[in-house]
């Protein structure tokens, strides 16, 4: 934000007018006993500041809006990455969890042979993701068709 105090109205009203005739946009609200004359907008803000050749201001009000963007950016790409972290390590604990309930109510004798294998990768690789899984089986397979076995003795764990 960007604020001006102003004593009365008269003067809000006139400094108003003239932020307006270099085509920035400001407002006016009432605070106790002053006028505030007010920017919002970043832009807006730079404009007026460039205006006033108040270059090295503008400077240091565009460092920080660029320090700041920076931050906002790492905190989305972290949460994103989380999220995606905690994402994979709920389906892989669902995905041990319905092998498990095979092999405890059927046996994984009981399964085809790719599904089997595959279950038995699982097993052995809790935290491992779904593209390397496929690297494990012989032949290999790629992420979707492990996702595909995956899926299979998921629907075959619901039976149960």
């Amino acid at each position: 934000h960007l604020e001006y105090l102003c004593n009365n109205e008269d003067m809000a009203n006139q400094l108003l007018r003239v932020i307006a005739y270099f085509d920035v946009e400001a407002k006016v609200v009432r605070r106790k006993k002053y006028y505030v004359v007010y920017i919002k907008e970043g832009a807006a803000i730079v404009e007026l500041l460039n205006v006033m050749e108040a270059h090295v201001c503008l400077m240091n009000l565009e460092n920080t809006r660029i320090i700041k963007e920076i931050g906002n950016y790492t905190n989305r790409t972290v949460n994103c990455e989380t999220a995606n972290i905690i994402k994979a390590v709920n389906a892989a604990n669902k995905q041990i969890a319905d092998i498990e309930r095979i092999r405890d109510k059927v046996g994984l004798d009981s399964l085809p042979a790719p599904l089997r294998e595959m279950a038995e990768v699982r097993l052995q690789y809790h935290d491992t993701p779904l593209g390397e899984l496929g690297k494990y089986l012989d032949p290999p397979i790629g992420k979707s068709g492990v996702n595909h076995r995956l899926r299979k003795l998921g629907e075959i764990a619901e039976k149960l």
